[in-house]
């Protein structure tokens, strides 16, 4: 019996595009797709309906064109946590990649449609979402980074401990959970996470929106 492949529900309202992509999956032995939709609706339905392992989105799509596949993410990790989803888009949007990456990074990824074309990259991506672990575009890194001067390099700049806390931020810990593992306080959490938003050189966001670029910054590293 041969091994099981990944059920994947591939979305995009550009018919040229959606089929391209199911092409491309077609050479690769140990995926399949179960459905192919090109709208929110129809794809939430989809994913109700098949219980595939991954979604691959395209971030826009109707009815509005705007961030639905930012939108199905959240969904399908809230009802179908089993389920991972790749989201595509055309343009590296800061504002997009944070919102993905709001509740934790744990079987989500964030590619440029170019990154596509290649079939063992897709299949790396879509194997990686599917296993529960993230994908994250270079290019998308190079410019949640580039306003802070940082780079992938500052990470080396952790202690042991902040690595241990950053892994779990990666995972969607809150600081109640990460010092429950560690065996923490709340307050050594907190100072350690302030330590690592200071060496990330995140010292301006908000507090959501330093957590997930530390967690970009991690996973990039």
């Amino acid at each position: 019996m041969g091994e099981r492949k990944l059920r994947v529900v591939v979305a995009d309202d550009s018919l040229l595009i959606r089929q391209g992509v199911v092409a491309l999956f077609s050479i690769i032995d140990d995926v399949e797709v179960v459905a192919e939709c090109d709208d929110l609706p129809t794809l939430l339905d989809a994913v109700a309906e098949h219980r595939p392992d991954v979604v691959l989105t395209d971030v826009c799509m109707p009815p509005t064109l705007t961030d639905e596949g930012i939108q199905a993410a959240a969904t399908i990790r809230a009802d179908h946590p089993g389920t991972g989803v790749l989201v595509l888009s055309q343009y590296a949007e800061a504002e997009n990649v944070l919102a993905l990456f709001d509740n934790g990074s744990e079987g989500v990824g964030y590619l440029l449609k170019e990154r596509v074309s290649d079939p063992d990259e897709l299949g790396r991506a879509i194997r990686s979402v599917g296993a529960g672990g993230s994908v994250v575009d270079p290019q998308i890194v190079e410019v949640l980074l580039s306003a802070r001067g940082g780079g992938t390099s500052a990470v080396d700049r952790l202690t042991p401990r902040e690595r241990d806390v950053m892994g779990l931020i990666a995972e969607g810990y809150n600081n109640a959970s990460i010092g429950e593992r560690l065996v923490l306080s709340e307050r050594a959490v907190a100072k350690h996470i302030n330590s690592i938003f200071s060496k990330l050189d995140l010292g301006e966001d908000d507090e959501v929106h330093k957590r997930v670029r530390a967690v970009l910054t991690w996973l990039a590293h």
